[in-house]
This record gives C-alpha cells, structure tokens and sequence, in this order.
C-alpha cells in the first residue's frame, strides 16, 4: 500500500512553533478520531461521542478545534514540546526541522514476529525558524501565520470529504489493528509522531516571509 503525503511548509517564529504543529495535528486527528466502540456481539456496535474544545493560540491570530481528550492532547504535546526543543536547541542560527503525523494499520504476523505496521496516511509539517527584530515585525508574522494556518486547516477539511482510503470498520477482535483503543475517551486512528532536525535553514519559504515583512513595512 502506498501512503498518502501531504506537506506543508512555514516559517514561524521560535515561540510559534507549539502553537503552529499543535493547531494542525489536533485538526487532522479531529478528523481521525471516533467515539469509543461498543460492542454487543461481533459484528453489532455503537459509537461513543465526541466531545470538542477550542484553543486560543497566544502567539498567533488563531483560534483551533481539538478532540476534548485530555490524554491525547498531553501525548501529542510530548511530541510537539519535544521537536521544537530540539528546534531551537541552537540559538545562534536560524533552524529548520520536520515533524510528521503518521497515520497506520497494523497487519498481524505469526508467532514469534512483530505486527507489521502498514501507513496509509503521512502529514509533514516542515519549519523554518525566523529570528524578527522588533515587535511590529512580531506582529506581521503572527497576522501572516494565522492567515497561513487558516488556509491549511480548509485544505485538511477539504481532503478529509475526498473519497479516499481509510481502513474499514473492524471486527471486534480486530479494532486494535486499526483504532489505538488505550484512550477511555476517544479512539483515534493508529498514528505516532516523528520529527527531524535539518539545522540551519537555507529554504525559500524564510526569504518568502521575510520578504512579506519587509514589503509590508514599507506600505
């Protein structure tokens, strides 16, 4: 099976970057995760709801939608915490890393072998870290950000109404191939989170951004 990719590029801030993986790996898994499963019998079920919060972001003009799980939001900002860390590890030079939600199946094996873990669906968030000068400079780039995020959060809805793959509704005995079921509030799909730190940044999409700073302090 042959995985879809998707990749989004930006340039953010060091104190952006939380709040930019954040808003969008908690869109995406809003559209990857379902109720619990209730089985009565094999093969007859009922899903669980989902409850909903929205999370105001401090450094970006931006307002997100995430599933009310309290354990997963603290498992994906491990993850998160985690890259931007790594991120900005060196203060002396501007960064660029990337972070990718991996959405997987698992494919049982025989004894004594391991699942086999199949993706189906990867998401990259690649960034490039900007260090500005001034806070009007701080204010363009958290407008511009938000206008970015904006945009990409209406492009994941868009792709989550296309008619494309995704694993199907399993058996009872076969729900923890597809669905991580260790949550008692929510049943996402299988995923995990990786990054990869580039080091310093040499991408177009930093010149892109400053250069709309600099276009738009000289209005």
């Amino acid at each position: 099976m042959n995985a879809r990719s998707h990749v989004f590029e930006l340039s953010v801030e060091g104190r952006q970057i939380e709040e930019v993986v954040s808003t969008l790996f908690h869109s995406l898994l809003l559209h990857r995760s379902v109720g619990k499963f209730n089985y009565q019998h094999e093969g007859s079920y009922s899903v669980g709801t989902l409850g909903f919060v929205d999370e105001d972001c401090d450094f970006i003009d931006f307002t997100y939608v995430r599933v009310a799980s309290e354990l997963l939001s603290s498992n994906v900002k491990r993850e998160v915490l985690t890259f931007r860390d790594a991120l900005q590890q060196s203060a002396s030079q501007e960064e660029s890393g990337q972070i990718s939600l991996e959405f997987f199946q698992k494919k049982r094996a025989r004894w004594p072998f391991q699942p086999e873990c199949i993706p189906w669906e990867v998401w990259t968030v690649k960034l490039d870290v900007i260090t500005l000068s001034n806070e009007h400079e701080r204010q363009i780039c958290r407008e511009r950000v938000g206008e970015m995020l904006s945009e990409k959060v209406l492009y994941i809805a868009d792709i989550m109404n296309r008619h494309e793959y995704i694993p199907k509704t399993p058996n009872q005995s076969e729900v923890d191939l597809i669905f991580d079921t260790s949550y008692n509030d929510v049943q996402p799909y299988l995923h995990r989170i990786t990054h990869q730190i580039n080091g310093p940044s040499s991408s177009s999409v930093s010149t892109t951004m400053r250069k709309f700073i600099k276009d738009t302090l000289a209005l």
